[in-house]
């Protein structure tokens, strides 16, 4: 399913679905970042998706990881709650959805990067100096920016 996304824009489509998700900022002992390449938006980005009833969130962040990247992870703490209403993403089937996520840090356990097929094209371990090559929306780079700063000692709530 295709989607587009919309930053602060006055012409963005009215929303008419809001759905927890999650991302996971996972690091490895090099210090370097677990990204995907989305098929949905041709964005690269941390790995992550939508909260399914009868789920604990941090459940949903393990699961998400392991879907997107096959790498198992445990959740190690909260980088961030993310709720931006001018951020509006329009899927090609209708759904106009805001912004509702929470950013968690992210511990890797096991397992090799590796695309899914389905919603991954690429995953990969990205040197943070690599990131201002990669095409990521402001919204992600924000989650990515924050998680990668070691002097933050609360989650950002916004």
């Amino acid at each position: 399913m295709a989607r587009i996304d919309y930053l602060d824009d006055p012409n963005a489509p009215a929303v008419n679905s809001v759905v927890p998700s999650v991302t996971v900022a996972v690091r490895d002992d090099r210090g370097r970042l677990l990204l995907i390449h989305k098929v949905d938006n041709d964005l690269w980005a941390l790995p992550g998706g939508g909260h399914d009833p009868g789920e604990r969130i941090t459940d949903t962040a393990v699961r998400e990881v392991k879907e997107e990247t096959g790498l198992d992870i445990e959740v190690t703490g909260l980088v961030g709650t993310y709720t931006n209403p001018g951020h509006v993403m329009a899927y090609d089937d209708g759904e106009v959805r805001q912004q509702f996520s929470l950013c968690f840090h992210g511990r890797w356990v096991g397992g090799q990067p590796r695309e899914d097929g389905t919603e991954t094209k690429a995953a990969r371990w990205v040197d943070p100096a690599e990131l201002d090559h990669l095409n990521i929306h402001p919204s992600m780079r924000l989650r990515i920016d924050h998680a990668l700063d070691t002097s933050r000692t609360q989650p950002y709530l916004g």
